[in-house]
């Protein structure tokens, strides 16, 4: 089944950075509306970040001014460039479609900050 596939989740130091990828399928690609989302064990996914069609982003107010969103036409490549990293934000981040939503879920990618 076509989906979409995070990657680049891993261990780092609060204040330090990570870049997530998300390999988007083409057709969703091109509406420019993937969003990224994280859920932090026993809680609800939340939003983090998200492309808003026709240019420009949304951000979560926890990740405002840290995290930037970004994509690579070439690549059908979504990234979440994340930046002074903080132990809150250690749990599992999701990307997907706004747009499209027949597209599943992915596994997510596993990111930890701590010292």
């Amino acid at each position: 089944q076509v989906q979409l596939v995070e990657s680049g989740g891993g261990l780092v130091q609060p204040g330090g950075s990570l870049r997530l990828s998300c390999i988007v399928p083409p057709r969703l690609f091109s509406d420019r509306t993937i969003g990224w989302y994280r859920r932090a064990p026993g809680k609800s996914r939340e939003f983090v970040a998200g492309e808003v069609y026709g240019g420009g982003a949304n951000y979560a107010d926890s990740v405002k001014g840290r995290f930037v969103i970004s994509r690579d036409n070439a690549k059908n490549t979504v990234y979440l460039q994340m930046n002074k990293l903080k132990p809150e934000d250690t749990t599992i981040y999701f990307c997907k479609g706004a747009t499209r939503t027949y597209y599943p879920w992915g596994p997510g990618t596993q990111v930890n900050v701590s010292s």
